[in-house]
């Protein structure tokens, strides 16, 4: 896993902060400096705290637990999207239903809905219906799906999130606090950092600064996954 170097989170824009009259006081220490009313991010801080977070999401990984990737900002969407899929967690980019977590039973009624409607759609046990009746399905499971397609296969609670604008999702991160779940976020410096267990100061508005951290995530879930996988194989050859 390739650690991004101070000069490609430079290039990322991921220290350009909000304007000075917008900080959230609490994130005066990973603040380096003020420009043309602008707050400047520490870079250095930004990447320790990438080590940790990439660290704590590696041994999550290792352990077969899932992380879920919540980002709802347009910007973010494609990206974390992309970035979930490609090790197998789950993800909510399209918008946050209130008790997603919290009343995590009904969301899965939904999902069995879906998978339901998909079910019917293709082995031709509606081929009694109209075309009108046909399209209002397909328009709710497409509708269904746009919500809730990134945990269609979530069983049970993720062990944590990781959040892409910690001040935008804070309703995802109270029900993470209510449920006891361990909490990973960009915090840009109109953020309040003491809601995330790892906090990662950067630009959340940017799609670069938003692509090159949650990358980085990614990567390190990934060697997690890599890590339990060889560590199963090696059980399975040592009791043959």
């Amino acid at each position: 896993m390739e650690k991004p170097t101070y000069k490609d989170l430079l290039d990322a824009g991921v220290h350009f902060g909000h304007l000075k009259k917008k900080w959230n006081p609490k994130m005066a220490p990973y603040i380096f400096m003020e420009r043309k009313g602008i707050h400047i991010i520490d870079l250095n801080r930004t990447l320790e705290c990438m080590d940790r977070a990439a660290a704590a999401a590696r041994s999550m990984a290792r352990s077969g637990k899932k992380i879920m990737f919540v980002a709802t900002k347009k910007q973010a969407r494609d990206i974390v999207t992309e970035a979930a899929r490609s090790v197998g967690m789950p993800y909510v980019v399209d918008r946050w239903l209130g008790g997603m977590m919290t009343n995590f039973s009904t969301i899965r009624r939904s999902v069995k809905k879906m998978n339901n409607i998909d079910k019917m759609l293709q082995d031709g046990s509606l081929s009694s219906i109209t075309k009108k009746e046909r399209l209002t399905l397909t328009r709710e499971r497409n509708k269904l799906e746009r919500v809730l397609g990134g945990i269609a296969n979530l069983n049970r609670l993720p062990a944590a999130i990781f959040i892409v604008d910690v001040h935008h999702e804070h309703i995802a991160v109270a029900e993470a606090h209510k449920l006891g779940l361990r909490t990973f976020g960009m915090v840009d410096t109109n953020s309040d950092p003491n809601q995330v267990d790892f906090p990662i100061p950067a630009n959340d508005d940017a799609s670069k600064s938003i692509a090159i951290i949650t990358k980085y995530i990614v990567a390190a879930i990934q060697e997690g996954l890599n890590e339990r996988k060889k560590n199963k194989a090696e059980k399975e050859a040592a009791k043959g």
